[in-house]
């Protein structure tokens, strides 16, 4: 998704130090794209889900708050223990820059077998003991749903084989594009786009995903543009009314597949929103304080999944999912300074303070000095699970120094660190947990992100330029005027959305 990112906001201006509230930008597009195996719950599909509810924190001490280990570990079949103790890479790849077509598939068939054959290769050689592989569809795998599950198919008889001959315990996510934005304004919950990404969904389950992913993009075409103008309440609508709503129908849909199938239902990403949010103040377009207090305004979205039935490890560009595990105990997969190759950071060593799993977000294939560029993250993210798995086999002492070791690495630069934080995260993940709705939560990470922000500075945990400042009180300003009521809020808001560009009732609104 963040290569489609960048060329979508190719024409925004960078951030001027000015006073005035709107942050300064040119023309833009539109789109802007870009069974141990299962809890019981899951083992019988004729039975109906009770959705989940969380009302308090999953963790009530900061030292058991840590790499590796999780209060509900995901067990495979195989015998791949997720968040029991030890943290394992989980690759994820994709093709370089190429046409997919019906005359190209022989080409694409051959990209991938190359790249999770050598992969597997490379992982052997280092003895690791476990790996988990991603395969994110591109869109065009999506709205051919069979091209994306022959794909599937390969990677998975290729993670097969090298747990049958080397004895390394193997597991496949799949993740299908969300296609619906391509529909503008986006159909969220009818029409051809929806079809296809269901089906795709399917169609991967039965090739033998281990578990099911997706970024999904509901309300994005109303966060894109808040992210722009610094709109912090209409930020609130995307995330919380929008968003929180379309992740609901959608993960109720993703769990029954997941449940006809035996497949782990595993999590989504705010990606689009709070990783678009960094992309931008990292490249000076946004205040990074406004990319901090967005990045905890996703969590009531993401946590949405788990509300319907997902049970991790949640997804790796989730950089919310520290918040995630904190509440739910559920397994989380993170990326940092190994996905240096996908986008750049402020975050490259205090996300990997809480994973379950490690990863390097998402790489081409490419040649590289060492070897194709899969090869070559496969190694880091080995070396650096390595490093982590030694840390923690010589006792939890060791282990809670090397996760506070990657925490201090960072915190002190940038808010947007410091919000990742465990002990920061356990505290603002509580006072979010205190609400009902989903739209209340996420008012309530407005409000308190903002403020903890505000008492860090003044106390020197990082520091911030006047302009920071000056958008930390602004924005604390417009969290102040957000209601209680929701459905007072929601009428304020809609009165402000632009119907060309967003259909309420796709939300059911």
């Amino acid at each position: 998704m963040l290569h489609s990112l960048r060329s979508s906001f190719a024409h925004v201006s960078p951030l001027e130090n000015d006073n005035s509230h709107t942050l300064v930008y040119s023309d833009i597009k539109d789109t802007i794209h870009e069974l141990t195996f299962l809890p019981k719950i899951y083992s019988d599909p004729s039975k109906k889900k009770t959705m989940n509810t969380f009302h308090e924190l999953a963790y009530h001490n900061l030292d058991d708050f840590i790499y590796g280990r999780c209060l509900h570990p995901l067990t495979l079949k195989n015998g791949l223990v997720i968040g029991g103790g030890t943290v394992y890479p989980e690759l994820n790849f994709t093709l370089p820059g190429m046409t997919i077509a019906e005359d190209t598939m022989e080409e694409v068939r051959k990209q991938y077998s190359q790249m999770i054959g050598e992969a597997c290769t490379r992982a052997v050689e280092l003895q690791a003991t476990g790996l988990v592989v991603e395969f994110e569809l591109l869109p065009t795998l999506t709205t051919e749903p069979e091209w994306g599950a022959e794909v599937a198919t390969i990677l998975r008889d290729t993670l097969d084989q090298t747990q049958a001959r080397h004895g390394l315990k193997v597991a496949l996510r799949v993740t299908p594009n969300d296609v619906r934005e391509f529909e503008r304004p986006p159909l969220m919950r009818r029409g051809e786009y929806v079809d296809k990404m269901f089906r795709s969904f399917e169609l991967c389950a039965q090739a033998g995903a281990d578990f099911l992913a997706v970024e999904s993009t509901g309300g994005k075409e109303v966060h894109d543009q808040a992210i722009l103008d610094g709109n912090l309440p209409m930020s609130v609508f995307a995330l919380g009314v929008l968003g929180s709503r379309d992740m609901a129908y959608l993960w109720e849909r993703i769990v029954a597949i997941s449940r006809q199938y035996s497949v782990i239902p595993s999590g989504d990403s705010a990606c689009g929103f709070g990783n678009t949010a960094m992309v931008l103040a990292e490249q000076h377009y946004i205040p990074r304080v406004w990319a901090a207090a967005i990045r905890v305004m996703t969590v009531a979205r993401s946590l949405a999944a788990f509300e319907q039935g997902a049970v991790g490890p949640n997804k790796d560009c989730a950089y919310e999912g520290v918040y995630i595990k904190a509440i739910t105990g559920y397994p989380i997969a993170l990326e940092g300074a190994e996905a240096a190759c996908a986008h750049l950071s402020p975050i490259g060593n205090i996300a990997k303070a809480v994973p379950d799993l490690w990863s390097n977000e998402s790489v081409q294939n490419v040649k590289l000095l060492g070897a194709m560029a899969p090869t070559v993250s496969l190694e880091q993210l080995v070396y650096a699970t390595r490093l982590m798995n030694v840390a923690s086999a010589q006792g939890p002492a060791a282990a809670r120094t090397l996760r506070d070791w990657w925490v201090v690495s960072d915190s002190h630069y940038d808010p947007q660190a410091y919000v990742l934080r465990p002990d920061v995260a356990l505290y603002l993940a509580g006072e979010i947990i205190t609400e009902p709705t989903a739209y209340r939560r996420t008012r309530r990470a407005a409000v308190a992100v903002l403020a903890r922000l505000r008492k860090a500075h003044s106390q020197g945990a990082f520091n911030l330029s006047k302009h920071e400042l000056r958008w930390l009180d602004k924005l604390s300003s417009q969290a102040d005027t957000l209601p209680e009521d929701e459905d007072e809020f929601i009428a304020s808001r809609a009165a402000e959305v632009d119907r060309s560009k967003v259909l309420l009732g796709e939300y059911g609104l």
